[in-house]
């Protein structure tokens, strides 16, 4: 194994230049997955059966490319760092592919309209895990104490939230009345254009002001396939990932769907999906300080717990809303859980890569958070199967062809698939154990013992992942 190369750290990023890269990473990928059915089927007919059947293979494609996409990423070694260069280049393609994506030829119909759809929701994803996967792995490095990354990751939820709110909630008024109509398409590129360029240069600045740590690149390089092997043999791995992907899998459907459930469920213009978006996202904001406050009294593993709980009821209260008034109360709930969501979730997956970095002592943060982006893939492919048994079970297959109860159908979508996902993720959190908090000196790549060092008594070891002193059991 290669000598580290004595190199002194840099100084710490503060939080917020790192958290609002946040901001940049979310508006692109927000719009295309809260506007894709809107733009792609309602507007332009696309039939739900070809793209449940496009999500299903851009679902496979992104979960096969994310492991390697983190891998590569592990092993850079420019004097730049390992994570900025991707990031650096990812910003712009992500923005030139979302332009694309909503600038379908008005010409195209049938086998034409759904090759564009696929191939620049392929590559839209493919560049947004470039990004997320290098952006979320400098959490765990740039801020090794929990309490710091606790911070760090509430600030960047908010910059995300603050995006979600330009993104999801003001696009349908951008899209609809400010750049457009409500059954024409020109809004959405102009919107695109704008949003691209924003995040652009959010990604730049955020990407060239994060100090990574020289220390964390100067081990030899990873392989891949023997660090695939001892990712998927690890049962946090999967504990962890699939009881994430419960969320994960149950948001995406929200945000796919909250226009049109607007439109058809509540009955009222997709422009009033600005105040239900609204309201969700600013009681996430405003919930991020109090649920970090909970995580330092109680630990992130039991908030998560609590917040998993919460979120469930909320989506079984917006099932029974009638009318705007009524879809707002049940949304402050919603509100209230996914902030809970946002403030732990990631500080539970921090937790199982400190774990993976000291038991092995390889820092190969890029290539986990990707094999945990698999999970996060499933959200194609259960979106996809999603929207297509509402043309099985009610008949609506695409805005030309609604069927005879699109209301319900879009209440069962938004509400009835997240709540029963969400309840089985709450009982799940019940049964995992993560590790207890590294130290931060634990997780540093160790300097090779000098010379007569083996003759001594042992150094103590720090404990590893799977044992049982090490682990935060459920309470």
């Amino acid at each position: 194994m290669s000598q580290p190369v004595t190199v002194s750290d840099p100084g710490r990023t503060p939080a917020w230049r790192y958290a609002i890269g946040m901001f940049g990473t979310s508006i692109p990928i927000n719009m295309i997955k809260g506007s894709m059915i809107l733009y792609y089927v309602d507007i332009l007919g696309l039939d739900v059966r070809a793209y449940g059947a496009v999500m299903v293979i851009y679902a496979i494609i992104d979960a096969l490319d994310n492991p390697l996409l983190g891998h590569l990423s592990d092993r850079t070694r420019t004097r730049f760092g390992r994570r900025r260069p991707w990031l650096l280049v990812g910003a712009p393609m992500l923005a030139a592919c979302m332009i694309a994506f909503f600038s379908a030829p008005a010409s195209l119909e049938g086998i034409g309209l759904v090759l564009w759809f696929a191939v620049f929701a392929i590559l839209c994803e493919a560049f947004d895990s470039m990004l997320n996967a290098n952006y979320g792995a400098l959490l765990p490095e740039l801020y090794p104490r929990e309490r710091d990354r606790a911070v760090a990751n509430s600030l960047r939820q908010g910059f995300q939230l603050v995006a979600l709110v330009i993104s999801l909630a003001v696009t349908p008024l951008l899209t609809t009345s400010v750049f457009g109509t409500e059954e024409s398409t020109q809004g959405f590129q102009t919107t695109a254009i704008v949003y691209g360029a924003v995040a652009v240069a959010v990604i730049v600045f955020m990407a060239l002001s994060a100090r990574e740590r020289p220390r964390y690149s100067t081990r030899e390089r990873p392989r891949l396939l023997p660090s695939i092997w001892s990712i998927v043999r690890n049962p946090m791995f999967w504990t962890v990932g699939l009881t994430g992907a419960c969320y994960g899998i149950a948001m995406a459907l929200v945000l796919s769907g909250i226009q049109l459930y607007v439109r058809y469920s509540l009955g009222l213009p997709v422009g009033n999906a600005l105040y239900l978006q609204g309201i969700v996202i600013l009681v996430s904001a405003a919930g991020l300080a109090v649920w970090t406050r909970v995580v330092a009294r109680r630990g992130a593993l039991w908030t998560w717990r609590l917040a998993f709980a919460v979120l469930a009821v909320s989506f079984a209260a917006l099932f029974f809303a009638t009318d705007l008034i009524t879809a707002i109360a049940a949304g402050i709930l919603v509100g209230a859980g996914w902030s809970g969501m946002l403030a732990t979730n990631d500080l539970i997956v921090a937790r199982v890569l400190d774990a993976d970095a000291t038991r092995n002592g390889e820092h190969r943060e890029g290539l986990f958070l990707s094999a945990f982006g698999f999970f996060t893939r499933l959200n194609g492919i259960v979106t996809g199967l999603a929207l297509t048994s509402l043309g099985v079970f009610f008949g609506y297959n695409s805005g030309a062809d609604p069927g005879g109860d699109p209301g319900l159908a879009f209440r069962v979508y938004l509400c009835a698939y997240p709540f029963v996902l969400t309840a089985i993720g709450a009982v799940a959190a019940r049964f995992v154990s993560v590790p207890i908090e590294t130290p931060p000196e634990a997780g540093e790549p160790a300097e090779p013992p000098p010379p007569g060092a083996g003759d001594g008594p042992a150094a103590p070891q720090a404990p590893r992942s799977g044992d049982e002193t090490a682990a935060e059991r459920p309470r």
